[in-house]
């Protein structure tokens, strides 16, 4: 991680040329002159602050916490090498929160590596996709960090999505007459999660999503309609996944099920079911979140509870915004968290969300702005949010 970090340095350190790349289109950009191979460098970072609240009793305000934090600071390096039809994407996590989450399986290290992948474009619209990054899971958790409408992604994605994991994807799309357009993804991985380096502990994951255009291609992985669609724009999804014999509490994230004999192992399935919508400036998304599992209580190997539980329920999101013609979006969602009480000991949360953005050079510089009532059916101390984020990438 220094050396790469070294070796950038020690390039703009050196370097006196004059770029002709733009702001927003990666820091350096070369091309072999044989054409063997190109790589483009780029950077972002969001600075973020947060303050919250707590509502005893619904009525007196307390507890106020508030904190400054780097969410995110990333770099990415892709490109393609031998061939255009083979390219690549790493992609690094510095801040804290991008590396947290160390243990014994990922040998007690930071998790540096967010995506290491290679797509090979071996026939007509097929793509072999091999390594680590997002699976094709719901919409939300696929937008990049970076071209989210909201300071960050909801509830629902938080609770159900399946995330990054390592393994094989096959991609392919088909166009349908004039606009129609059909993609499909199958991926199948560990199921454990990223930069695990342990042997796989339970089964293997399995996941597959199809999505239609019906109106023409469109930027439907960006939060914000900035290209002020002329002509309605639609998207809907439908993925499913199926992580076999399971080893952790989100399926391929969350505590590991361990017990007093070694890991508690049961199939789980998430469905997701999304569709985003943009229009003049307009732009709207939902999506629903299922999941489920066969033995949803970890146990030991005389039966007793290990305190373990799969975190199986239901959620949905729903949001929707517009952007002026002076780059200023105002954007309101709604989020709701619906967890089994009875295996899980939590209910309902709701969560009503008011923002502001201002896009200064669209998703690579801005400044977003949000404030969220939290509302905990099984709690009477509801909370208030509020936080301030500026982003910007190279």
């Amino acid at each position: 991680m220094l050396l790469v970090f070294g070796l950038v340095t020690s390039y703009f350190a050196q370097a006196q040329d004059i770029t002709n790349n733009k702001f927003g289109k990666g820091l350096v950009n070369v091309v072999a002159k044989d054409s063997s191979f190109s790589v483009k460098f780029a950077a972002r970072f969001q600075s973020l602050y947060t303050s919250s609240w707590d509502f005893a009793d619904n009525d007196n305000l307390e507890n106020k916490e508030d904190q400054f934090s780097i969410r995110r600071a990333r770099l990415k390096f892709e490109g393609f090498a031998y061939s255009p039809k083979l390219t690549y994407k790493i992609e690094l996590g510095l801040s804290n929160r991008d590396i947290s989450g160390a243990s014994e399986f990922t040998s007690n290290a930071p998790r540096y590596i967010l995506d290491a992948v290679l797509k090979w474009n071996f026939y007509e619209n097929f793509e072999l996709w091999a390594g680590q990054t997002k699976l094709p899971g719901n919409r939300e958790r696929v937008i990049s960090s970076a071209n989210l409408q909201t300071v960050d992604r909801s509830l629902v994605n938080g609770e159900f999505n399946v995330d990054r994991d390592m393994g094989f994807q096959l991609h392919h799309y088909i166009n349908l007459g004039e606009n129609v357009i059909v993609r499909e993804a199958l991926a199948i991985s560990q199921g454990e999660g990223r930069n695990v380096t342990s042997e796989n502990l339970g089964g293997y994951e399995y996941t597959g999503r199809v999505e239609i255009l019906p109106l023409g291609e469109f930027d439907d992985y960006s939060g914000a309609d900035l290209d002020r669609e002329t002509s309605p724009k639609f998207a809907v999804g439908v993925s499913y996944d199926h992580n076999s014999n399971a080893v952790r509490t989100r399926s391929n994230s969350g505590s590991y099920m361990t017990t007093d004999t070694g890991f508690f192992e049961t199939d789980i399935n998430t469905f997701f079911v999304d569709g985003i919508f943009k229009y003049q400036g307009f732009s709207a998304m939902a999506e629903y979140a299922k999941r489920t599992a066969d033995n949803p209580i970890a146990v030991n190997a005389d039966g007793t509870p290990t305190g373990r539980v799969v975190e199986v329920g239901d959620g949905i999101n729903m949001q929707a915004g517009y952007v002026f013609k002076n780059n200023f979006e105002v954007v309101g969602r709604f989020t709701q968290v619906s967890l089994d009480e009875q295996i899980t000991g939590e209910g309902i949360e709701d969560q009503y969300t008011l923002g502001l953005s201002k896009y200064i050079v669209g998703h690579k510089l801005k400044v977003q702005t949000d404030v969220s009532w939290n509302d905990y059916e099984n709690n009477l101390d509801n909370s208030l949010e509020y936080r301030l984020q500026i982003d910007i990438h190279f």
